[in-house]
């Protein structure tokens, strides 16, 4: 057997063959990988497998094809002919690597090892556990497509296929993990997204060096953008939706798919991206504006509610006239930072308890934590009524925030906001969003402004984030993202909204330039 390097190469006789796919693979060690021997017009052969993975229709049907042959059916190329003449089935490979072969069989193909051949056969008849799409829990529309990405990767693949019938959609499959070897696809389309943001997204992946990816999308994240402990806002978004995921492909964006996970991540994501919904986009462009508003408004709320309210009650020469009726009238046992807090640790607590509890027992954690923690609470005097009201509006806000991760860095904000409101007043809680703030406008995810397109800014895309836009009017990608293609329709003849700009000969001209430029460095 020729080893060259770290390749082992196949040799002509199949027990070494065997015994070196014996030993890595662990046969008759593990009982579920499988070594079937056969022989067929004439020849010795093996066959190996993951029990469970492989259809058995075509295994059976394989087997059936190649007992009937004779050792003259196989002449005068027996390999030849035996891979591109009797094994009828569409995915099959070659390889001469044993290493690769090994590789293929954990993932679930079938290899076929023939004495006298210098090649292994591989046979793509893979069949993985696989649930059926939904529609995802955290994305749920009024109206709209009702499936979901799922843990196969080849399924939720499809599901984009379906959407975008574009033959320069590109699907490139990368690896990651030294004992996982986990599948990672990278999508994007090629004359859309800018090519230095498809080569930088590979090359992070590229340069992973970890024995496994267990956790699959968010080990990749935290893999691909390094410093992400300290800041808790996320820099990519996540998605189960496909049409949520095709419509970013179309904008320039790129994708990143990982093997047995549900959820997509598309780059870059700015802070006002984990703001969007797809229910704004099924709906009309005026009740889609009053959703994002009111998405808003909920955002900023569940923030700044509770310290501002907070500063005021401690500070009560802060309040202006009119709105003395705020604060407690009656002070309770516990301080009022520390009411807050205690709140926050049980709402937070209570919202973990939801996820463990079976459905069937919903109903009554609710009940537990309404009636006989906050009732009660309030009864003996441990709360006051309008800490449990304002955390609870709070609460409903971060709830109504589209992206789970950015709902759980604006509540560690508003706690932080909190704490320094409890120990230094209103400088301390000047000074934490002064940070926060800063924080944001000097963060970038993978070159792009966090907190474009106000920091930078840019008018044409801010109006497209305050307001939902007519379809009409979505007619250019998003510059951030440097497209190469920034057209995608013909700006309308009219003007769907009374502020809305016309893009003028000079504008036109100016955009078009730009893109030639970025023809040419692609090149």
């Amino acid at each position: 057997m020729a080893v060259t390097g770290e390749e082992v190469k196949v040799a002509k006789q199949l027990e070494a063959n065997i015994n070196w796919l014996n030993r890595e693979l662990g046969v008759k060690e593990s009982f579920d990988v499988i070594r079937r021997d056969i022989i067929f017009a004439g020849r010795r052969a093996s066959l190996f497998y993951i029990d469970g993975f492989i259809k058995d229709d075509i295994m059976l049907y394989i087997l059936r094809r190649l007992s009937e042959l004779e050792r003259e059916d196989l002449a005068p190329s027996p390999f030849k002919k035996t891979l591109q003449q009797y094994i009828n089935y569409i995915e099959v490979d070659t390889l001469e690597d044993l290493h690769q072969v090994v590789d293929k069989v954990l993932a679930g193909g079938l290899a076929l090892v023939v004495d006298g051949f210098e090649q292994v056969i591989i046979i793509d008849a893979r069949r993985y556990p696989a649930r059926n799409p939904e529609e995802p829990d955290l994305e749920r529309v009024v109206r709209g497509s009702r499936d979901g990405f799922v843990e196969t990767l080849l399924y939720n693949t499809n599901l984009l296929r379906r959407r975008i019938r574009d033959p320069r959609l590109r699907i490139e499959i990368l690896q990651a993990g030294s004992r996982s070897k986990t599948d990672i696809a990278v999508v994007y389309i090629k004359d859309i997204a800018h090519p230095r943001l498809v080569e930088e997204v590979k090359r992070r992946i590229k340069a992973i060096k970890i024995d496994g990816l267990p956790m699959a999308e968010k080990s990749v994240e935290e893999l691909i953008t390094p410093g992400n402990w300290w800041n808790p806002f996320p820099r990519v978004r996540y998605t189960e939706r496909p049409d949520v995921a095709a419509v970013h492909l179309l904008e320039g964006h790129v994708l990143v798919m990982v093997d047995t996970s549900p959820s997509v991540m598309i780059i870059p994501a700015t802070f006002f991206h984990h703001l969007q919904h797809a229910e704004e986009y099924r709906q009309v462009p005026l009740v889609g504006a009053f959703l994002r508003w009111i998405r808003f408004l909920g955002v900023v709320v569940s923030v700044l509610l509770p310290p501002v309210w907070l500063l005021l009650a401690l500070n009560r020469g802060l309040i202006p006239p009119g709105l003395e009726w705020l604060g407690p009238k009656k002070i309770a046992a516990i301080p009022l930072m520390w009411q807050f807090l205690l709140a926050e640790g049980g709402i937070d607590l209570l919202r973990m308890a939801a996820i463990h509890t079976p459905t069937a027992l919903a109903t009554a954690l609710g009940l537990i934590a309404t009636i006989l923690i906050g009732e009660v609470a309030i009864a003996v005097g441990l709360f006051n009524p309008e800490i449990i009201l304002y955390m609870a509006v709070a609460a409903i806000g971060i709830f109504a925030t589209p992206s789970y991760e950015l709902g759980m860095a604006n509540t560690l904000v508003r706690v932080v906001a909190l704490l320094a409101v409890g120990f230094w007043g209103l400088p301390g809680l000047v000074a934490i969003l002064l940070g926060t703030f800063l924080l944001l406008a000097t963060t970038k995810s993978f070159g792009v402004p966090y907190l474009w397109p106000l920091i930078p800014w840019d008018w044409r895309s801010l109006k497209s984030i305050l307001l939902r836009s007519p379809v009409p009017l979505q007619n250019l990608r998003p510059p951030a993202l440097k497209p190469l293609d920034e057209d995608r329709q013909p700006a309308p003849a009219y003007k769907p909204w009374p502020w809305q700009d016309r893009e003028t000969l000079e504008e036109r001209a100016s955009r078009e330039a730009r893109l030639q430029d970025r023809v040419q460095d692609k090149d």
